[in-house]
């Protein structure tokens, strides 16, 4: 949606002026219906100021067209600026330019395209500009049709223009390159730079025509996405559906189509425990349903998922498949039905607000099944680990019911992590009192648990698994010790101290914890293994819980102070301390549960509580 149109003489007279800022808030209020905050009406104030000076060159033509706040469609996502026009063999060009205001910006080694700097307050990581100029082009590129049959030719760029660079620039260096190749930045003092850079590709204006094709483009995803992700799944083992898998793939496969041709709103839940697959099913439809000419997205509220199957599908290489995979937050302003499907795994870790500060929209489970035609949600109602959670099969059903959807429920039931055996998940649910099962041993179960006596062992046991098992084999354990915040991105800091045990917890300037070929060095978490599966895990069981007078016992205030799994717990024992220990109870359990299912082949545990150690031994025998 075009926010602001106009020819580049409409802006340079409403700059000149002083009426700019006020023009974009009246329109977003009345296309959008939305209210501007202040920031970002000083920020147009300020950075429009700069394009101005830009703009300002009779080489470039006055009937060009300009677009401000240009809305992607199906997304929340603004474009900061854009130009259109033709080149010289009337090929039509569009140049897309995202405007920052920074005026300091840090590398972030190890992760792929992500800066440091200071915004919404405090210091954050953020995407690179050249890769979120990029990363909108691609968007509507891969999404609209207009561009594609039209041949409009996308030039995505960054201006930064409080930000002076260096000789060398850090922004431009080896890590970034193929963003920066593809979206040049443009600094302070760089003007006339970033103005021959518009004037290679727009010689003649288009009157709009250009934004217009744009605009008015219908939504289907391009021949190229569509080759590109079928080949990335060809020959993939990881994604080779098998039985009840393939029988819940195809029945999502026709309900997604029936939505299609009756335009009916239709809701899937998917219901499966560790291991049965749900992600496989995911991965497998967003493949096929964008084949089918589908815009589909994967969603989850945890980052570790999406960055994986994502990077596992594209060979950590850049590519446009990463903007089929979105945050739970991303569809809080999102239009009724304007995505075809959304894929939702990992549904019990939905949260009710979005948002940094949770502030925004409604329910994220309402704003899915309106946001979208068909939304499938996967989800395991025992792997709820935080008290945001809110992820539950009733309160799919409630909402779907708010939105007028038909609700459809699937199960998943043969579990293939823990070789091939529900046997040990039963086991985990009997042994540690989460429900009551007929499994009190491990008899004749075909799984490698060993509980041990000693964290160096459990440590020395996975460094070996790991050489033999192609990097598949990780350390986990309970939110039991401090993340310091020196160690976030040293591997020698050790947060994890158990008599002469030392180790970090994953680093957060690393690769994805699953995928990384250093992270056997560090301890996961359960934010950076839920949704992930290895060959072997080892576990440590902090003192959150224990074994006393014949029970297990959880204990919340031995959780570290910066775990946000429990925020508000304390709150919540003042004024009803029954509920409290209950909550924390579950989420405890859960959390040691899913810990103790991320391994297909095997699982080692050392306990803190020596009594829970000799418990758990004996419910192996």
């Amino acid at each position: 949606m075009l926010v602001y149109s106009g020819l580049k003489k409409d802006f340079l007279k409403s700059v000149e002026e002083d009426s700019i800022a006020e023009e974009i808030e009246e329109t977003i209020y009345n296309k959008m219906h939305k209210k501007t905050a202040r920031n970002e009406f000083r920020s147009w104030e300020n950075s429009l100021e700069y394009m101005y000076k830009v703009l300002n060159d009779d080489t470039i033509p006055e009937n060009s067209g300009i677009a401000i706040e240009y809305n992607i469609p199906q997304t929340s996502k603004r474009v900061d600026f854009i130009i259109s026009g033709y080149g010289e063999k009337k090929d039509p060009n569009v140049i897309i330019i995202e405007l920052k205001q920074w005026d300091k910006v840090d590398t972030v080694n190890g992760q792929d395209a992500l800066v440091e700097t200071f915004t919404g307050g405090a210091v954050r990581k953020v995407v690179h500009p050249s890769y979120q100029a990029w990363s909108y082009a691609a968007m509507i590129y891969d999404y609209n049709q207009n561009v594609q049959e039209g041949n409009i030719i996308l030039h995505p760029c960054a201006f930064m223009h409080n930000y002076r660079k260096s000789n060398p620039e850090k922004l431009e260096e080896n890590q970034y390159k193929e963003y920066v190749e593809d979206a040049p930045i443009f600094g302070r003092g760089e003007v006339y730079k970033l103005r021959e850079f518009i004037k290679k590709s727009v010689k003649t204006g288009d009157n709009k025509e250009v934004l217009y094709d744009i605009d008015n483009g219908r939504i289907r995803p391009s021949k190229s996405l569509q080759d590109t992700i079928n080949s990335m799944l060809k020959g993939n083992q990881e994604f080779v559906m098998l039985d009840e898998q393939k029988v819940v793939y195809e029945e999502i496969l026709r309900v997604a189509k029936q939505c299609m041709t009756d335009l009916k709103k239709r809701t899937v839940v998917v219901k499966g425990g560790p291991g049965t697959g749900k992600t496989v099913v995911a991965i497998n439809l967003l493949a096929k349903l964008t084949n089918e000419g589908m815009f589909v997205q994967y969603t989850s509220k945890n980052s570790a998922p999406r960055e994986v199957y994502s990077k596992k599908l594209t060979g950590f290489k850049k590519s446009s498949v990463s903007n089929m995979f979105k945050g739970s937050g991303s569809y809080v302003d999102v239009d009724e039905n304007v995505i075809d499907v959304i894929l939702c795994d990992e549904a019990h870790r939905l949260n009710e607000k979005s948002g940094l500060f949770h502030n925004k929209g409604e329910n994220q489970i309402k704003e899915i099944i309106n946001a979208s035609l068909c939304s499938v949600f996967f989800i395991d109602e025992s792997q709820r680990v935080t008290l945001s959670d809110i992820g539950s099969i009733g309160e799919i059903k409630k909402w779907a019911d708010v939105e007028d959807s038909e609700i459809l429920e699937m199960e998943l039931l043969s579990q293939f992590r823990c070789n091939g055996s529900d046997g040990y998940l039963a086991w985990l649910d009997d042994v540690l009192e989460i429900r009551e099962t007929a499994n009190h041993d491990l008899k004749d179960i075909e799984y490698d648990i060993q509980i041990v006596d000693d964290p160096n062992e459990v440590r020395e046991i996975i460094l070996e698994k790991n050489l033999n098992s192609h990097n598949r084999a990780r350390m986990v354990a309970g939110y039991c010790w401090e993340w310091l915040k020196d160690g976030k991105a040293d591997t020698n800091v050790h947060d994890i101290k158990i008599g002469d045990f030392e180790m970090s917890w994953n680093l957060s300037d690393s690769q994805p914890f699953a995928l990384s070929d250093t992270s056997v060095n560090e301890v996961g978490c359960i934010h950076t293994s839920q949704g992930l599966e290895f060959d072997y895990v080892g576990v440590i069981i902090g003192d959150d819980m224990r074994y006393e007078n014949g029970h297990i016992v959880t204990d919340f205030t031995k959780r570290a102070t910066t775990d946000q799994s429990l925020k508000g717990i304390k709150k919540l024992y003042n004024e009803n301390p029954e509920k409290a220990l209950s909550e924390a109870d579950e989420i405890i359990k859960n959390t040691y549960r899913t810990l103790m299912t991320r391994g297909m082949k095997g699982c080692y545990v050392y306990c803190t509580d020596k009594n829970l150690a000799e418990y758990l031994r004996e419910c192996l025998k």
